[in-house]
């Protein structure tokens, strides 16, 4: 059975091969792991779980960032600011 570590492990080979968009990514692992690693936000939105998501930053560390208006993450680049959010 795979664990929310296992998730964020794939998340981060997909990462690593291209920019993963949450409104994409949020689907292949529901299908390729289970529909326990997503949830229905307040939006009425499948989102990626809390689990999922702490153990992916844990993993990534400071290598990887989130682009909030493209809703995805990416590698970090050279230009890219400190933090792991970038506008």
């Amino acid at each position: 059975m795979a664990t929310a570590e296992d998730v964020a492990k794939w998340m981060m080979e997909q990462v690593e091969q291209r920019y993963m968009y949450q409104d994409t990514i949020v689907y292949q692992i529901r299908s390729q792991f289970g529909e326990q690693f997503t949830y229905v936000n307040e939006n009425g939105n499948l989102a990626i779980g809390k689990d999922v998501l702490k153990a992916f930053k844990k993993l990534s560390g400071d290598s990887v960032i989130w682009e909030r208006g493209d809703r995805c993450w990416r590698k970090r680049r050279p230009y890219d600011r400190p933090g792991r959010q970038q506008d």
